[in-house]
Formats: structure tokens, sequence, C-alpha cells
């Protein structure tokens, strides 16, 4: 009986010291990013972006997808994306905390014929995107949400060592007096936490006042078109990484009369307004 005990008591003490083994194993391959941003040197180039945002992101095949194509066909080699979109979702919908953990987030990738390349980066992203549900900014019961959360959320991103970028949205096509009220929003939200603000919402405006024939927005009046998305995607080129659109041969299969408007008028719009606003803590 005693012989038998012992050997119980033997086998629970050497799964116990396997288990605390590859637990301690598993904690030592992944990276402490909590106070990765005092060792991260500045960002002064944006070479990768988390997109936090809706439906406005994802549609189209994602917006993040035209850039990276606008990026590629600049010559711009290197650069990575990942977009995290909920539908209908407010910036407080949104865990930014949660895709920066270690190992998760772009933590491996497939390449070749379904091949796993598992990642490591110097940081998780250089820059990170938000945005806001479509009004939120301006309606009167959620836009103290929408300051307490542009801080919140840019205080989280810093911590990581990337920097916050705001994506100023466009106004609903029937009702065009919400641009200058969400710019207003924006604007003041990338003032008070020193964020370079992206003026999608100027630019829609300013291609309908140039060419109203090219819609932008769906028949819904909110979502965009892949004219609207490509614009967008454009505006991004321009404010982001700061690269001239106009010219660039990826057209996302528009017509080349369009893609030549719309490239000029993100980087139009893109010019002037940071030459008024300034890029927040981006060079």
């Amino acid at each position: 009986m005693e012989r038998q005990m012992f050997n119980t008591f033997a086998k629970l003490l050497t799964a116990l010291l396997v288990t605390t083994t590859f637990a301690g194993c598993a904690n030592l391959t992944q990276t402490d990013t909590s106070n990765q941003s005092k060792s991260l040197a500045k960002v002064t180039e944006v070479k990768s972006m988390l997109w936090v945002g809706h439906s406005f992101f994802y549609y189209n095949n994602s917006m993040h997808g035209h850039v990276g194509q606008l990026l590629n066909a600049a010559g711009q080699i290197g650069h990575r994306s990942s977009s995290a979109t909920i539908s209908g979702a407010g910036i407080n919908w949104h865990d930014v905390e949660a895709h920066f953990k270690p190992n998760a987030v772009g933590s491996y990738s497939f390449v070749g014929d379904n091949e796993v390349r598992f990642n490591t980066f110097e940081r998780a992203f250089d820059a990170t995107l938000l945005m806001d549900c479509s009004q939120c900014p301006i309606h009167p019961k959620l836009q103290s949400v929408f300051y307490e959360y542009v801080k919140k959320h840019s205080s989280t991103v810093r911590k990581h060592g990337s920097e916050p970028i705001l994506f100023m949205t466009w106004a609903y096509a029937d009702k065009p007096e919400m641009t200058e009220s969400l710019a207003a929003e924006y604007i003041k939200a990338g003032k008070l936490n020193n964020a370079l603000v992206v003026p999608a919402g100027y630019a829609f405006a300013n291609s309908v006042s140039k060419r109203p024939d090219i819609s932008l927005i769906v028949a819904d009046k909110r979502h965009p078109t892949l004219a609207g998305t490509y614009l967008a995607a454009s505006t991004v080129l321009a404010s982001v990484y700061k690269i001239n659109p106009i010219g660039n041969k990826y057209t996302a299969g528009l017509s080349a009369d369009v893609v030549k408007h719309l490239q000029t008028v993100a980087w139009e719009t893109s010019q002037q307004f940071h030459a008024k606003e300034g890029r927040g803590s981006l060079p």
C-alpha cells in the first residue's frame, strides 16, 4: 500500500514539474511589451500600421489593401499592415491593448505554398490609424466618448511604441454639412493628442465639388463606392506616407480619367490640410 502511494505521489510530482517547465519555456518565447516604448526609437517613418475601425475601412476588399497596392506601385517595398474592424463600431468598442499582446497580431504569416513564417518585429506597429463611428464625434450623446477614447487609445499605442493617427471620416451623401462638423472635432482631437489627422472627409467634399459625376458613396448614403475607397486610400498614402499618388499605376480597375482626378484631389487636399494643421507628432 505504501509502495503504491509512493508511486502515485512520484507521478504527480513529475507531472507538476513538467507542466511548470513547459509553462516557463512558453513565457520565455514571448516578448514583454509593457515598457517597450522606453527602448524604441521615435517613429520617423511609417513602415507598418494597424487599422482600427469599422465598415468604412473594410468595404471594397479593405482600404488597407488598396494602400498596400499603391505603396507597391510607388516602389515602396517592405510595408505591412493589419486591419481590425467591427461592423458599426464606435471607437470605444475596440480593445486596442489586445492588439499589442505578445505573439498575437502579426506574429505569423503564410508564404509560398501555405508555409507558415513566424515573424519577429522590433515593434508591433509604427502607427495605429483610429476611426470613430461615422457620426459619433458630432453626436451629442457620444461626442464625449470620442474624446475619451482618442485619448485612451493614443496613450495605449504610444506605450507600445506606436504613433496614433486619426482618420477623419466623410459626410453622408445627403448631409454635406457634416464635413465641417466632423473635421472640426477630428482636428481638435488631433491637437489635444498631438496626433496626425488624415483629411479623408475633406477629400470627399473636394472631389464632389469638382466632379459630382463621380459617385463616392453607395445607395445607403454612407459607405464608400470603389472610387470612394480609392480616394480615401490615396489620401492615406499622401498624408501618412507623404507619397504623391498622382501618376501611380495602381488603379483598382477604375478608369484613367477618374483615377487621375481622385489622385489629384487626395494630394492637393493632404498638402493644403497639413500645411495648415501640421502633422501631430509625426515628421
